[in-house]
Formats: structure tokens, C-alpha cells, sequence
């Protein structure tokens, strides 16, 4: 394993330190206790039993021998031993879920940025899989590495102090033979581990992908002809993900094996030391027991080092995937320059093409519109109108030119809505905003009316998607949204698209009027309706503005007659 593999940790562990420090440490102390409570319990118990068996040989020291003492140890111990396993685990998955919940708003602000978010716009199941089984993923690290980790280095500590007040140069071999092999067993088997881990995550999420084609897309498959060939592909990530169980089944097999003749090594070992150590009359027979008692139970923390180290491969790989996004900042080359004084928006000489694409969707496009006015841009779909949106909304880079604009909002043609309540669906465009502002959009948005007959009013609470809103009532509540975006600018994308005429009329005229005479509008659309309001009309074809006409200019009217009718 390479040590660069490591670096992605990095920003993952200074995440979960910004998080929940404190509960971290908690959980890592109380765990620390639990173990040392445990060698404690076992050193103390096989003293006690193996002092009480010597003791009992006669009646004189039968007598003599203090049983309560020990006894009140053994109690308190297993108790302790109890009650701390108890809270560390309540502390340690606590701390664990919390600094997972923090990890997964980081990376919703990483993903929100303009280029990771039209990224994943084209392969949407990646989020879900990062947001879900990544993040789970890194539970591991805590709770199996960093935490098993620090508490096996603490108890080969405590062994090594323990068995020093015996004898120093056992204390010392003890320690070598504990710590050495401990460390090394997880370490070679994370190394082996790493590639078969890698391969059963990939193979999970093609299993996981592939299937949801099958089951979603079945209709779709069977008339193209390709189920067959979907269920073959569903079977072979199945296959991978097997053949990836069964190596790390062998190595998880063959490193408990390892830590098996290790632990009879060292109680071998211990056991004939302790035997020389009680007949030379250096230390007692019941120290002795407690000595290799003591050894024993020393090892079983770094053997708590296995699990974590079967699943490092797979924190590696989640790892490495999350952290550019866990400290993302926006990207500088995505968002437009100020324009000159009294312009709201400017292209100069503007080339743009997407990623893996080969024709440019913007080739050597200049046009500037000024303040508070009303432009569109009409064409056929696909002409490049959505991708001088994404130019001026900061979405996409430009491959050379220059692209200025002021402050924008974007209504995009998908009305995106979320299963919560109305109140928290217009709060995404003004968090800050009290009702009587939500109410105030709504009622210039044409939907205030309809909300206050709902019985629950701004707390009503919408399905998946919106679902409960009509198609119209959806596209009023975006509108509503846009109205709270009191930014110079609006840019809006196909904005009635789907809507019945009448509909979209009274929505184009409430955005018109919303707008006002210093509000700048850029509306993208082929429709008639939408091109009505606007003060100059801007023609693109393949990415290029090939002419431009504004109101009351020849060719204004035939520009619009043009354009599909309501």
C-alpha cells in the first residue's frame, strides 16, 4: 500500500477532528478503559485463582489468605469492564453518526459547486452512491482503524509497565513480541486487502446500478432487445462481488491464523520465562499466572485491528473519491467578471464546449445587453440558448473569451421541488425570509390565494418531486422562489414550458411585472409567449448569434411569428 494512499485521509480526519473533537476523544478514552479493564479483570482473576489453589494446601495459610480483597477487585473490575463498554459504545457510534451527518452537508456544499454539480447532472447515481454508501464507508475508519488502533498501542503500553514491575528484560520481550507482530499482522493484511476490497466497492455499486436499470428500464429493455444482455451484465457484477467476498474471506482467515500461532508463541514463551522466573524465586507462582494472563490479553486489541484492517482498502477508496469535495471551493474560472458600468451582461468572443463532447456548444459568441433589459434568445433546442445560461450563471467555463455578468438567478426548465413542507421549499431561495415575505411571493407568483385555503398553509407538506401541486401550481411556487432572489438579474430558461396557454400567460405576465423596468431578463425559449415581453430578440443557431432585432425595428414581428404558437 502506498504511502500517497494515505493522503486522502487527511482532509476526512481533519473533518471529523473540526466536527466532534470532543466526543471523538471520549469515545477513544472510554474504550482505552474498557480494554485495560478487561487485562486488568483476567491478570487479577488468574492471580487470584491460581494464589487461592496454593493457598489451600494448608490449613494454616488456608486461613491466613485474604479472599475479599481480591474478590471486591474481581467485581469492581467486571463492572467497570461492563459499564464502560456500555457508554463506549454509545459514545464512540454517537460521535461516529454525528461527524458522518456533518461529513454528508460537506459534501452536499462540495457537490452544489458548478462543476461537480453538471458533472453528476450526467451520472446521477454517483451522488447517491457517495452520499451513501462512501459516507458509510468511513465509518470505518474511526471505529476500526484510528480508535482499535490507539487502544491496542495503549494496552501494549499497560503490558509492558505491568510486566516491568516483574521483570524488565520479560517486560521488554513480552512488549516486542505483542506490539511488533500486532502492528505488522493488519498492517500486511490491509496491504493484501486493498485490491479485492477495491474491486467488490465497484462491484457493488454495478450491481446496484445495473439492477435498478433491470427493474426500471425492463420495458424499454425487452423492446430493444437488450434484457437478456442486462441480466448477463447484472449476473457478472454479482460474480465480481463474490470472487472479491471470497478473497477477503482467505485473507481475514489467514491473518486470524497468524495471530493465532502468535498468541501461542508468546503464552509458550511467557509461561517458560514465568516458570524460570518462580523457580529462581524471582517473582510467585501467582504472579506468574498473572503474567501470562496479562500477555494474553494484551494481544487481543491488536487482533481488534483485523476487521479494520479488511475494510482499509474500501475507506481508502471512499476516501480518495470525498475529499476534493469535503473543503470544495467554488471554482474562480466558473463565475463571470463585473461588466462595464450600465451593462448587465456581456459575452466577448466566447467559446464553450462541454466535456467528452466534440462540437463546440458555443463557438465565438458576442453579445451585451444592458441593464434592465428584457432580452431573448430564440432558436431550436439544442441551438446553445441553455449554454449561454450556463455561462452567465457561473454552471460552465468558458474555453476562451470573456464572459461578464452581475449578480444572476436561474429558472431552469425543470421545476425542481423537494418532499418537504412549502415553507422550507421557498426558504431555499431566502433562508432568512418570515412568512409574511413568503406569503408576499407567493401572492405576486398568482399562489397565495390557493395556499392560505390549504388547511396547513406554508406548513403544508409536498410528495417526491412536489407531488400534491399541480403542474401549473409547481411552476407557480418556482416562480415564488425566483421572486425571493432579489438579485439584478434573472435568467429564465424555457420557464412556461409544459404549461397550459392560459397558465403560462399569466405567469409571464406576473414575471413581467415582478421584473420591472430595472430588472434585467434573459429568457432562452422557442415559444412565442415567452419571447412577447422581451425588448429585443437575439437569434442562435450552432452556438452563434447569426442576428438580433429589437422592438418596434423591421423584422421584430416576423422574428416572433416565427416562434412556436402558444
Amino acid at each position: 500500500m502506498k504511502p500517497r494512499s494515505f493522503s486522502a485521509l487527511f482532509p476526512v480526519i481533519a473533518l471529523f477532528w473540526r466536527e466532534r473533537r470532543g466526543g471523538l476523544m471520549a469515545g477513544a478514552a472510554l474504550s482505552a478503559f474498557t480494554v485495560l479493564a478487561g487485562i486488568a479483570l483476567l491478570g487479577v482473576s488468574g492471580w487470584f485463582v491460581t494464589a487461592a489453589a496454593i493457598a489451600g494446601l494448608t490449613t494454616a495459610t488456608a486461613l491466613a489468605f485474604d479472599v475479599f480483597t481480591p474478590s471486591a477487585a474481581i467485581r469492581f473490575l467486571a463492572l467497570s469492564r461492563t459499564a464502560g463498554r456500555y457508554f463506549e459504545r454509545l459514545q464512540t457510534h454517537d460521535a461516529t453518526l454525528r461527524v458522518l451527518a456533518g461529513l454528508r452537508v460537506s459534501l452536499f456544499r462540495g457537490f452544489a459547486a458548478p462543476g461537480a454539480a453538471r458533472a453528476l447532472e450526467l451520472r446521477p447515481a454517483r451522488l447517491l452512491f457517495r452520499l451513501t454508501a462512501d459516507v458509510d464507508a468511513l465509518d470505518s475508519l474511526y471505529l476500526r482503524v484510528l480508535v482499535p488502533g490507539f487502544v491496542a498501542i495503549i494496552a501494549g503500553l499497560v503490558a509492558i509497565v505491568a510486566l516491568g514491575v516483574l521483570s524488565w528484560p520479560l517486560a521488554f520481550a513480552v512488549g516486542a513480541a505483542i506490539v511488533l507482530p500486532g502492528l505488522a499482522l493488519p498492517a500486511l493484511a490491509a496491504r493484501a486487502a486493498e485490491r479485492p476490497a477495491r474491486r467488490r466497492a465497484h462491484a457493488q455499486e454495478a450491481l446496484r446500478a445495473r439492477t435498478v436499470d433491470l427493474v426500471a428500464g425492463q420495458s424499454e429493455l425487452a423492446l430493444a432487445g437488450e434484457l437478456f444482455t442486462q441480466r448477463h451484465r447484472v449476473s457478472a457484477a454479482d460474480t465480481r462481488e463474490r470472487e472479491a467476498d471470497i478473497a477477503l474471506n482467505r485473507i481475514e482467515t489467514n491473518t486470524g491464523f497468524g495471530f493465532d500461532v502468535v498468541t501461542a508463541l508468546i503464552l509458550a514463551g511467557v509461561l517458560l520465562a514465568g516458570a524460570g522466573l518462580a523457580e529462581a524465586g524471582t517473582i510467585t507462582a501467582p504472579l506468574a499466572a498473572l503474567a501470562l494472563l496479562l500477555a494474553f490479553a494484551a494481544l487481543e486489541p491488536f487482533a481488534g485491528l483485523r476487521r479494520g484492517a479488511m475494510e482499509l482498502g474500501r475507506t481508502l477508496l471512499s476516501a480518495r473519491r470525498l475529499s476534493p469535495r469535503i473543503n470544495a471551493t467554488p471554482d474562480t474560472a466558473l463565475q463571470p467578471d463585473q461588466p462595464q458600468p450600465g451593462f448587465a451582461l456581456a459575452l466577448e468572443s466566447v467559446t464553450m464546449r462541454y466535456e467528452g463532447r466534440v462540437a463546440n456548444a458555443v463557438t465565438d459568441l458576442s453579445l451585451a445587453i444592458r441593464t434592465g433589459e428584457k432580452v431573448a434568445l430564440i432558436g431550436q433546442s439544442g441551438a446553445g440558448k441553455s449554454s449561454l445560461m450556463a455561462l452567465f450563471a457561473g454552471e460552465a467555463a468558458p474555453a476562451s473569451g470573456h464572459v461578464a455578468a452581475l449578480a444572476t438567478t436561474l429558472l431552469t426548465q425543470r421545476t425542481e421541488l423537494f418532499q418537504d413542507t412549502l415553507r422550507a421549499n421557498l426558504k431555499l431561495a431566502a433562508p432568512q425570509a418570515g412568512d409574511d415575505a413568503l406569503m408576499a411571493a407567493l401572492d405576486a407568483a398568482g399562489l397565495g390565494d390557493t395556499v392560505r385555503g390549504l388547511p396547513a398553509g406554508l406548513d403544508t407538506e409536498l410528495g417526491e418531486g412536489g407531488l400534491g401541486l399541480s403542474g401549473g401550481q409547481a411552476r407557480r411556487l418556482a416562480l415564488a422562489r425566483l421572486l425571493l432572489r432579489d438579485t439584478p438579474i434573472w435568467l429564465l430558461d424555457e420557464p412556461t414550458e409544459g404549461l397550459d396557454g392560459k397558465t403560462a400567460r399569466d405567469v409571464m405576465t406576473k414575471i413581467n411585472a415582478s421584473a420591472g423596468n430595472d430588472r434585467t431578463l434573459l429568457i432562452a425559449t422557442h415559444i412565442r409567449r415567452e419571447a412577447e415581453i422581451a425588448d429585443r430578440l437575439v437569434v442562435i443557431h450552432s452556438g452563434r448569434a447569426i442576428s438580433a432585432v429589437g422592438r418596434g425595428e423591421p423584422g421584430f414581428e416576423a422574428a416572433l411569428a416565427e416562434l412556436r404558437p402558444d
